[in-house]
Protein backbone atom coordinates (compact mmCIF):
# COMPACT_ATOMS: atom_id res chain seq x y z
CA UNK A 1 0.00 0.00 0.00
CA UNK A 2 2.84 2.34 0.89
CA UNK A 3 4.48 1.70 -2.48
CA UNK A 4 1.22 2.47 -4.29
CA UNK A 5 0.88 5.79 -2.47
CA UNK A 6 4.48 6.73 -3.30
CA UNK A 7 3.96 5.85 -6.97
CA UNK A 8 0.73 7.84 -7.07
CA UNK A 9 2.38 10.88 -5.51
CA UNK A 10 5.28 10.62 -7.94
CA UNK A 11 2.93 10.48 -10.92
CA UNK A 12 0.82 13.37 -9.59
CA UNK A 13 3.80 15.63 -8.93
CA UNK A 14 5.38 14.75 -12.26
CA UNK A 15 2.15 15.40 -14.13
CA UNK A 16 1.66 18.70 -12.35
CA UNK A 17 5.24 19.74 -13.07
CA UNK A 18 4.95 18.87 -16.75
CA UNK A 19 1.62 20.70 -17.00
CA UNK A 20 3.09 23.76 -15.29
CA UNK A 21 6.03 23.70 -17.67
CA UNK A 22 3.71 23.41 -20.66
CA UNK A 23 1.61 26.31 -19.40
CA UNK A 24 4.66 28.45 -18.85
CA UNK A 25 5.91 27.69 -22.35
CA UNK A 26 2.53 28.65 -23.77
CA UNK A 27 2.49 31.91 -21.83
CA UNK A 28 -0.13 30.99 -19.26
CA UNK A 29 0.00 32.36 -15.74
CA UNK A 30 -0.54 30.31 -12.62
CA UNK A 31 -3.75 32.07 -11.62
CA UNK A 32 -6.51 31.10 -14.03
CA UNK A 33 -8.23 34.44 -13.45
CA UNK A 34 -5.30 36.06 -15.24
CA UNK A 35 -4.73 33.36 -17.83
CA UNK A 36 -3.10 34.56 -21.00
CA UNK A 37 -4.67 33.47 -24.27
CA UNK A 38 -1.70 33.43 -26.57
CA UNK A 39 -3.49 31.42 -29.27
CA UNK A 40 -6.14 34.14 -29.63
CA UNK A 41 -3.43 36.79 -29.63
CA UNK A 42 -1.57 35.02 -32.43
CA UNK A 43 -4.79 34.76 -34.45
CA UNK A 44 -5.42 38.48 -33.97
CA UNK A 45 -1.95 39.32 -35.25
CA UNK A 46 -2.45 37.08 -38.27
CA UNK A 47 -6.01 38.18 -39.10
CA UNK A 48 -5.12 41.88 -38.87
CA UNK A 49 -2.20 41.66 -41.23
CA UNK A 50 0.62 41.77 -38.67
CA UNK A 51 2.36 38.87 -40.37
CA UNK A 52 5.86 40.00 -39.38
CA UNK A 53 5.06 38.94 -35.83
CA UNK A 54 3.67 35.42 -36.42
CA UNK A 55 4.69 32.22 -38.16
CA UNK A 56 1.96 29.89 -39.45
CA UNK A 57 2.49 26.22 -38.56
CA UNK A 58 -0.28 23.95 -39.84
CA UNK A 59 -0.46 20.62 -38.01
CA UNK A 60 -0.02 17.33 -39.84
CA UNK A 61 -3.59 16.36 -38.93
CA UNK A 62 -4.97 19.46 -40.61
CA UNK A 63 -2.82 18.85 -43.67
CA UNK A 64 -4.13 15.31 -43.95
CA UNK A 65 -7.83 15.87 -43.24
CA UNK A 66 -10.25 16.95 -45.92
CA UNK A 67 -10.99 20.64 -45.62
CA UNK A 68 -14.35 21.40 -43.96
CA UNK A 69 -14.81 17.79 -42.86
CA UNK A 70 -16.04 16.94 -39.36
CA UNK A 71 -12.56 15.84 -38.30
CA UNK A 72 -11.08 18.99 -39.81
CA UNK A 73 -13.35 21.13 -37.65
CA UNK A 74 -12.89 18.82 -34.64
CA UNK A 75 -9.14 19.41 -34.73
CA UNK A 76 -9.74 23.18 -34.97
CA UNK A 77 -8.17 23.37 -38.39
CA UNK A 78 -10.41 26.34 -39.15
CA UNK A 79 -8.44 28.35 -36.59
CA UNK A 80 -5.05 29.96 -37.01
CA UNK A 81 -2.20 27.59 -36.23
CA UNK A 82 1.17 29.00 -35.46
CA UNK A 83 3.16 31.03 -32.99
CA UNK A 84 4.41 34.55 -32.51
CA UNK A 85 8.07 35.54 -32.55
CA UNK A 86 7.73 38.11 -29.79
CA UNK A 87 9.61 38.20 -26.50
CA UNK A 88 6.70 38.78 -24.13
CA UNK A 89 7.00 39.20 -20.37
CA UNK A 90 3.86 37.88 -18.64
CA UNK A 91 3.05 39.35 -15.23
CA UNK A 92 1.96 36.84 -12.64
CA UNK A 93 -1.49 37.47 -11.18
CA UNK A 94 -1.87 40.80 -12.95
CA UNK A 95 -4.34 41.59 -15.69
CA UNK A 96 -2.42 44.58 -17.05
CA UNK A 97 1.23 45.64 -17.18
CA UNK A 98 2.78 45.69 -13.72
CA UNK A 99 3.02 49.31 -12.47
CA UNK A 100 6.75 48.96 -11.73
CA UNK A 101 7.65 47.20 -14.98
CA UNK A 102 9.90 48.39 -17.81
CA UNK A 103 8.32 46.32 -20.58
CA UNK A 104 9.81 45.88 -24.03
CA UNK A 105 7.73 46.71 -27.10
CA UNK A 106 6.73 43.06 -27.60
CA UNK A 107 5.18 42.97 -24.12
CA UNK A 108 3.35 46.24 -24.76
CA UNK A 109 1.89 44.82 -27.97
CA UNK A 110 0.48 41.82 -26.12
CA UNK A 111 -1.09 43.83 -23.28
CA UNK A 112 -2.45 46.35 -25.75
CA UNK A 113 -4.23 43.50 -27.53
CA UNK A 114 -5.48 42.22 -24.19
CA UNK A 115 -7.02 45.54 -23.16
CA UNK A 116 -8.59 46.55 -26.47
CA UNK A 117 -9.95 43.06 -27.12
CA UNK A 118 -11.54 42.56 -23.70
CA UNK A 119 -14.83 43.63 -25.23
CA UNK A 120 -15.00 41.13 -28.08
CA UNK A 121 -15.00 37.87 -26.13
CA UNK A 122 -11.52 36.66 -27.09
CA UNK A 123 -9.96 37.54 -23.74
CA UNK A 124 -12.64 36.15 -21.40
CA UNK A 125 -16.35 35.46 -21.32
CA UNK A 126 -16.90 36.72 -17.78
CA UNK A 127 -18.42 40.01 -18.87
CA UNK A 128 -21.18 41.20 -21.12
CA UNK A 129 -21.84 44.82 -21.92
CA UNK A 130 -24.21 47.73 -21.95
CA UNK A 131 -23.56 48.93 -25.46
CA UNK A 132 -24.74 52.44 -26.31
CA UNK A 133 -25.02 52.85 -30.07
CA UNK A 134 -23.83 55.96 -31.92
CA UNK A 135 -25.88 59.12 -32.17
CA UNK A 136 -27.75 59.71 -35.42
CA UNK A 137 -26.24 63.19 -35.42
CA UNK A 138 -22.82 62.90 -33.76
CA UNK A 139 -21.03 66.04 -32.67
CA UNK A 140 -18.54 67.18 -35.32
CA UNK A 141 -15.26 68.64 -34.15
CA UNK A 142 -13.56 71.64 -35.65
CA UNK A 143 -9.79 71.65 -35.82
CA UNK A 144 -7.03 74.21 -35.90
CA UNK A 145 -4.04 71.94 -35.56
CA UNK A 146 -0.56 72.94 -34.57
CA UNK A 147 2.58 70.88 -34.22
CA UNK A 148 3.99 70.26 -30.78
CA UNK A 149 7.39 68.58 -30.96
CA UNK A 150 7.40 67.78 -27.25
CA UNK A 151 4.09 65.89 -27.49
CA UNK A 152 5.45 63.90 -30.44
CA UNK A 153 8.61 63.10 -28.49
CA UNK A 154 6.64 61.88 -25.46
CA UNK A 155 4.44 59.60 -27.57
CA UNK A 156 7.48 58.12 -29.26
CA UNK A 157 9.14 57.41 -25.90
CA UNK A 158 6.29 56.37 -23.59
CA UNK A 159 3.22 54.08 -23.74
CA UNK A 160 0.79 56.92 -24.47
CA UNK A 161 -1.63 55.75 -27.15
CA UNK A 162 -3.45 59.00 -27.90
CA UNK A 163 -3.11 62.68 -27.05
CA UNK A 164 -5.81 65.31 -27.72
CA UNK A 165 -5.82 68.97 -26.73
CA UNK A 166 -9.00 71.01 -27.11
CA UNK A 167 -9.11 74.81 -26.85
CA UNK A 168 -11.95 77.21 -27.61
CA UNK A 169 -14.10 74.51 -29.21
CA UNK A 170 -11.34 73.34 -31.54
CA UNK A 171 -8.92 70.42 -31.51
CA UNK A 172 -5.47 72.03 -31.56
CA UNK A 173 -3.25 68.96 -31.02
CA UNK A 174 -4.18 65.51 -32.31
CA UNK A 175 -1.59 62.75 -32.01
CA UNK A 176 -1.61 58.94 -32.06
CA UNK A 177 1.25 56.71 -30.94
CA UNK A 178 3.75 56.49 -33.85
CA UNK A 179 3.53 53.43 -36.08
CA UNK A 180 6.91 52.18 -34.91
CA UNK A 181 5.77 52.42 -31.27
CA UNK A 182 2.19 51.11 -30.99
CA UNK A 183 0.37 53.06 -33.69
CA UNK A 184 0.23 50.21 -36.20
CA UNK A 185 -2.18 48.36 -33.88
CA UNK A 186 -4.67 51.19 -33.25
CA UNK A 187 -6.63 53.83 -35.15
CA UNK A 188 -9.25 56.51 -34.49
CA UNK A 189 -11.99 53.91 -33.95
CA UNK A 190 -10.10 51.74 -31.44
CA UNK A 191 -11.95 51.58 -28.14
CA UNK A 192 -9.62 52.30 -25.23
CA UNK A 193 -10.10 50.91 -21.74
CA UNK A 194 -11.04 53.54 -19.16
CA UNK A 195 -9.75 51.90 -15.99
CA UNK A 196 -10.65 54.34 -13.18
CA UNK A 197 -11.67 57.07 -15.59
CA UNK A 198 -14.91 55.04 -15.54
CA UNK A 199 -15.48 56.11 -11.92
CA UNK A 200 -15.83 59.71 -13.09
CA UNK A 201 -18.27 58.56 -15.76
CA UNK A 202 -20.50 57.26 -12.95
CA UNK A 203 -20.21 60.60 -11.15
CA UNK A 204 -21.39 62.34 -14.31
CA UNK A 205 -24.26 59.86 -14.76
CA UNK A 206 -25.35 60.53 -11.17
CA UNK A 207 -25.93 64.16 -12.16
CA UNK A 208 -28.09 63.07 -15.08
CA UNK A 209 -30.04 60.68 -12.83
CA UNK A 210 -30.83 63.62 -10.51
CA UNK A 211 -31.84 65.85 -13.41
CA UNK A 212 -34.13 63.16 -14.82
CA UNK A 213 -35.84 62.75 -11.45
CA UNK A 214 -34.64 59.25 -10.60
CA UNK A 215 -32.78 60.66 -7.56
CA UNK A 216 -33.88 63.76 -5.65
CA UNK A 217 -30.54 65.44 -4.95
CA UNK A 218 -26.94 64.93 -3.86
CA UNK A 219 -28.22 65.10 -0.29
CA UNK A 220 -30.65 62.23 -0.81
CA UNK A 221 -30.13 59.00 1.10
CA UNK A 222 -30.27 55.66 -0.69
CA UNK A 223 -32.32 54.03 2.06
CA UNK A 224 -35.04 52.99 -0.40
CA UNK A 225 -32.68 50.36 -1.84
CA UNK A 226 -33.08 47.06 0.09
CA UNK A 227 -29.58 45.98 -0.91
CA UNK A 228 -27.83 48.37 1.47
CA UNK A 229 -30.17 47.86 4.43
CA UNK A 230 -28.28 47.24 7.69
CA UNK A 231 -24.94 48.15 6.10
CA UNK A 232 -22.82 51.17 6.93
CA UNK A 233 -23.98 52.78 3.66
CA UNK A 234 -27.56 52.94 4.97
CA UNK A 235 -28.71 56.40 6.03
CA UNK A 236 -25.80 58.15 4.30
CA UNK A 237 -26.13 61.04 1.88
CA UNK A 238 -25.39 60.45 -1.77
CA UNK A 239 -22.72 63.17 -1.74
CA UNK A 240 -20.68 61.28 0.86
CA UNK A 241 -20.69 58.18 -1.31
CA UNK A 242 -19.81 60.28 -4.37
CA UNK A 243 -16.90 61.82 -2.48
CA UNK A 244 -15.44 58.49 -1.27
CA UNK A 245 -16.22 59.82 2.18
CA UNK A 246 -18.44 57.05 3.52
CA UNK A 247 -16.47 56.05 6.65
CA UNK A 248 -15.74 52.55 5.27
CA UNK A 249 -11.95 52.64 5.52
CA UNK A 250 -11.87 49.94 8.19
CA UNK A 251 -13.40 47.44 5.80
CA UNK A 252 -12.44 48.27 2.23
CA UNK A 253 -9.35 49.70 0.51
CA UNK A 254 -8.62 50.90 -3.00
CA UNK A 255 -8.35 47.32 -4.28
CA UNK A 256 -9.85 44.89 -1.79
CA UNK A 257 -11.84 44.09 1.32
CA UNK A 258 -10.11 43.41 4.61
CA UNK A 259 -10.08 39.70 3.76
CA UNK A 260 -8.34 40.26 0.41
CA UNK A 261 -11.49 39.91 -1.69
CA UNK A 262 -11.50 42.17 -4.76
CA UNK A 263 -13.97 45.02 -4.34
CA UNK A 264 -14.54 45.65 -8.02
CA UNK A 265 -15.61 42.56 -9.92
CA UNK A 266 -17.61 40.17 -7.75
CA UNK A 267 -21.19 40.00 -6.53
CA UNK A 268 -22.37 43.29 -5.05
CA UNK A 269 -24.94 41.46 -2.95
CA UNK A 270 -22.13 39.38 -1.45
CA UNK A 271 -20.23 42.52 -0.55
CA UNK A 272 -23.27 43.97 1.16
CA UNK A 273 -23.68 40.78 3.19
CA UNK A 274 -20.05 41.21 4.22
CA UNK A 275 -20.99 44.73 5.34
CA UNK A 276 -24.03 43.54 7.29
CA UNK A 277 -24.04 45.09 10.75
CA UNK A 278 -20.87 47.10 10.09
CA UNK A 279 -20.86 50.60 11.52
CA UNK A 280 -19.68 53.76 9.81
CA UNK A 281 -16.40 55.17 11.08
CA UNK A 282 -15.42 58.83 11.14
CA UNK A 283 -15.71 60.14 7.61
CA UNK A 284 -12.51 60.50 5.62
CA UNK A 285 -11.45 60.13 2.00
CA UNK A 286 -11.07 56.45 1.10
CA UNK A 287 -10.62 55.82 -2.62
CA UNK A 288 -11.81 52.45 -3.94
CA UNK A 289 -13.79 50.75 -6.71
CA UNK A 290 -16.79 49.54 -4.71
CA UNK A 291 -18.62 52.85 -4.20
CA UNK A 292 -18.90 53.81 -7.91
CA UNK A 293 -20.36 50.39 -8.62
CA UNK A 294 -22.83 50.81 -5.74
CA UNK A 295 -23.98 54.15 -7.17
CA UNK A 296 -24.09 52.81 -10.75
CA UNK A 297 -26.30 49.95 -9.64
CA UNK A 298 -28.41 52.29 -7.51
CA UNK A 299 -29.06 54.36 -10.65
CA UNK A 300 -29.98 51.10 -12.36
CA UNK A 301 -32.35 50.24 -9.50
CA UNK A 302 -34.01 53.67 -9.54
CA UNK A 303 -34.41 53.83 -13.31
CA UNK A 304 -35.72 50.26 -13.53
CA UNK A 305 -36.50 49.10 -17.06
CA UNK A 306 -35.53 52.57 -18.32
CA UNK A 307 -31.87 52.09 -17.37
CA UNK A 308 -30.52 51.37 -20.84
CA UNK A 309 -32.66 54.14 -22.32
CA UNK A 310 -31.19 56.42 -19.66
CA UNK A 311 -27.68 55.56 -20.87
CA UNK A 312 -28.75 56.15 -24.45
CA UNK A 313 -30.24 59.54 -23.58
CA UNK A 314 -26.98 60.65 -21.99
CA UNK A 315 -24.51 59.41 -24.60
CA UNK A 316 -26.57 59.43 -27.80
CA UNK A 317 -28.69 62.55 -27.35
CA UNK A 318 -26.62 64.65 -24.95
CA UNK A 319 -23.00 63.79 -25.68
CA UNK A 320 -23.73 62.81 -29.31
CA UNK A 321 -21.13 60.06 -29.61
CA UNK A 322 -19.92 59.07 -33.09
CA UNK A 323 -19.19 55.43 -32.30
CA UNK A 324 -20.58 53.03 -29.71
CA UNK A 325 -19.43 53.21 -26.09
CA UNK A 326 -19.54 50.37 -23.61
CA UNK A 327 -19.98 49.79 -19.88
CA UNK A 328 -19.26 46.37 -18.43
CA UNK A 329 -22.14 44.13 -17.41
CA UNK A 330 -21.53 41.13 -15.18
CA UNK A 331 -23.33 38.30 -16.98
CA UNK A 332 -23.55 35.91 -14.04
CA UNK A 333 -24.96 38.24 -11.41
CA UNK A 334 -28.56 39.05 -10.53
CA UNK A 335 -30.12 42.43 -11.22
CA UNK A 336 -28.38 44.16 -8.32
CA UNK A 337 -24.70 44.24 -9.17
CA UNK A 338 -24.70 43.72 -12.92
CA UNK A 339 -23.57 47.23 -13.87
CA UNK A 340 -19.82 47.92 -13.65
CA UNK A 341 -17.94 51.18 -14.08
CA UNK A 342 -15.37 49.79 -16.54
CA UNK A 343 -15.87 51.80 -19.71
CA UNK A 344 -14.67 51.72 -23.32
CA UNK A 345 -14.76 54.46 -25.96
CA UNK A 346 -12.64 55.67 -28.84
CA UNK A 347 -10.33 58.65 -28.43
CA UNK A 348 -12.67 61.21 -29.98
CA UNK A 349 -15.69 60.02 -27.98
CA UNK A 350 -13.70 60.46 -24.77
CA UNK A 351 -13.17 64.04 -25.93
CA UNK A 352 -16.88 64.38 -26.80
CA UNK A 353 -17.77 63.36 -23.24
CA UNK A 354 -15.26 65.81 -21.75
CA UNK A 355 -16.53 68.59 -24.03
CA UNK A 356 -20.11 67.93 -22.95
CA UNK A 357 -19.14 68.09 -19.27
CA UNK A 358 -17.46 71.42 -19.99
CA UNK A 359 -20.51 72.73 -21.87
CA UNK A 360 -22.90 71.64 -19.09
CA UNK A 361 -20.85 73.61 -16.58
CA UNK A 362 -20.64 76.67 -18.83
CA UNK A 363 -24.34 76.68 -19.75
CA UNK A 364 -25.36 76.22 -16.11
CA UNK A 365 -28.08 73.75 -17.11
CA UNK A 366 -29.37 71.18 -14.62
CA UNK A 367 -26.33 68.92 -14.99
CA UNK A 368 -24.08 71.99 -14.94
CA UNK A 369 -25.59 73.04 -11.59
CA UNK A 370 -24.88 69.50 -10.32
CA UNK A 371 -21.26 69.80 -11.46
CA UNK A 372 -20.94 73.11 -9.63
CA UNK A 373 -22.49 71.54 -6.53
CA UNK A 374 -20.05 68.64 -6.41
CA UNK A 375 -17.18 71.05 -6.97
CA UNK A 376 -18.42 73.22 -4.11
CA UNK A 377 -18.83 70.13 -1.88
CA UNK A 378 -15.42 68.63 -2.70
CA UNK A 379 -13.24 67.33 0.13
CA UNK A 380 -9.55 67.18 0.93
CA UNK A 381 -7.95 63.88 0.03
CA UNK A 382 -5.44 63.67 2.87
CA UNK A 383 -3.85 60.70 1.14
CA UNK A 384 -1.13 58.67 2.80
CA UNK A 385 2.20 57.72 1.28
CA UNK A 386 0.81 54.20 0.85
CA UNK A 387 -2.23 55.29 -1.15
CA UNK A 388 -1.14 58.55 -2.77
CA UNK A 389 -2.21 59.46 -6.29
CA UNK A 390 0.11 58.65 -9.20
CA UNK A 391 2.36 61.43 -10.36
CA UNK A 392 0.29 62.08 -13.48
CA UNK A 393 -2.66 62.97 -11.23
CA UNK A 394 -1.27 65.53 -8.74
CA UNK A 395 -4.55 66.58 -7.12
CA UNK A 396 -5.39 67.27 -3.47
CA UNK A 397 -9.22 67.32 -3.60
CA UNK A 398 -12.06 65.07 -4.69
CA UNK A 399 -15.73 65.52 -5.49
CA UNK A 400 -18.39 63.44 -7.26
CA UNK A 401 -15.78 60.89 -8.43
CA UNK A 402 -13.76 63.68 -10.06
CA UNK A 403 -10.26 64.68 -9.03
CA UNK A 404 -9.89 68.38 -8.19
CA UNK A 405 -7.41 70.82 -6.69
CA UNK A 406 -4.52 70.12 -9.06
CA UNK A 407 -0.97 71.17 -8.31
CA UNK A 408 -0.38 74.65 -9.69
CA UNK A 409 -4.09 75.01 -10.48
CA UNK A 410 -5.57 75.41 -6.99
CA UNK A 411 -7.34 78.63 -7.99
CA UNK A 412 -8.89 77.03 -11.08
CA UNK A 413 -12.02 74.95 -11.54
CA UNK A 414 -10.65 71.73 -13.03
CA UNK A 415 -12.47 68.41 -13.29
CA UNK A 416 -10.01 65.53 -13.53
CA UNK A 417 -10.52 61.92 -14.56
CA UNK A 418 -7.71 59.49 -13.84
CA UNK A 419 -7.13 55.79 -14.54
CA UNK A 420 -4.50 53.09 -14.22
CA UNK A 421 -1.72 53.16 -16.78
CA UNK A 422 -1.58 56.94 -17.10
CA UNK A 423 -5.07 57.59 -18.49
CA UNK A 424 -5.96 61.20 -17.76
CA UNK A 425 -8.61 63.75 -18.74
CA UNK A 426 -8.47 67.34 -17.46
CA UNK A 427 -11.33 69.74 -18.08
CA UNK A 428 -11.11 73.48 -17.38
CA UNK A 429 -14.52 75.02 -18.16
CA UNK A 430 -13.38 78.53 -17.31
CA UNK A 431 -10.84 78.67 -20.15
CA UNK A 432 -12.51 76.05 -22.40
CA UNK A 433 -9.46 73.79 -22.27
CA UNK A 434 -9.43 69.98 -22.31
CA UNK A 435 -6.56 67.48 -22.41
CA UNK A 436 -7.28 63.80 -23.06
CA UNK A 437 -4.53 61.19 -22.65
CA UNK A 438 -5.15 57.49 -23.33
CA UNK A 439 -2.23 55.43 -22.10
CA UNK A 440 -1.32 51.75 -21.74
CA UNK A 441 1.38 52.00 -19.07
CA UNK A 442 2.89 54.56 -16.73
CA UNK A 443 5.66 54.50 -14.13
CA UNK A 444 5.89 56.92 -11.25
CA UNK A 445 9.70 56.73 -11.25
CA UNK A 446 10.90 59.93 -13.00
CA UNK A 447 13.89 58.22 -14.65
CA UNK A 448 11.66 55.61 -16.33
CA UNK A 449 10.97 55.90 -20.04
CA UNK A 450 7.33 55.22 -19.11
CA UNK A 451 7.09 58.31 -16.92
CA UNK A 452 5.53 60.98 -19.08
CA UNK A 453 5.82 64.66 -18.22
CA UNK A 454 2.40 65.46 -16.77
CA UNK A 455 3.28 69.12 -16.23
CA UNK A 456 4.03 69.81 -19.87
CA UNK A 457 1.36 67.49 -21.26
CA UNK A 458 -1.59 68.13 -18.90
CA UNK A 459 -1.11 70.88 -16.32
CA UNK A 460 0.74 73.63 -18.20
CA UNK A 461 -1.67 73.66 -21.18
CA UNK A 462 -4.35 74.67 -18.66
CA UNK A 463 -2.14 76.84 -16.44
CA UNK A 464 -0.95 78.89 -19.41
CA UNK A 465 -4.48 79.59 -20.62
CA UNK A 466 -6.20 82.78 -19.56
Amino acid sequence: MKKIIIIFLFLFINTYTVKAAEDAAAGFESNTNFKNKVTEFNKWLHDNGHHDYVTEEVSEVCKAEAKYSNLWYYNKCDQFQGKNNLKIKFYKDRWQVHPHAEPNRDTLIYYLWKTINHINGTVDDYWRFYKINPSKKPYKFKSKLKEDKFVKKELKRTAILSYLRFEDNKIVIDELSPKERLGEFIDNTTKFRSNSVGKSMIGYLAGHAICKGYIDSIDSKINDWPLIENTLYHDQKLIDLLNMNAGDHKYVTDVAFWDGTSNDDANLATYMRMMDGKKKSKSKYNYHGLLPNIIFNYIKYKSGDQFEKFLEDVFQKHVKIKNSVIFFKHKKLPHDGQANSMFYADRYDYLRIARTIMNDYQKNNCVGKYLKDIHERRIKKNTTEEFEDPAYNPSDEYGGYFHMGYSGLKNRVVFGMSGYGGNSILIDPETSTIVVINSLHYRTKPSSKFHYNEKKLSLNPIKNRK
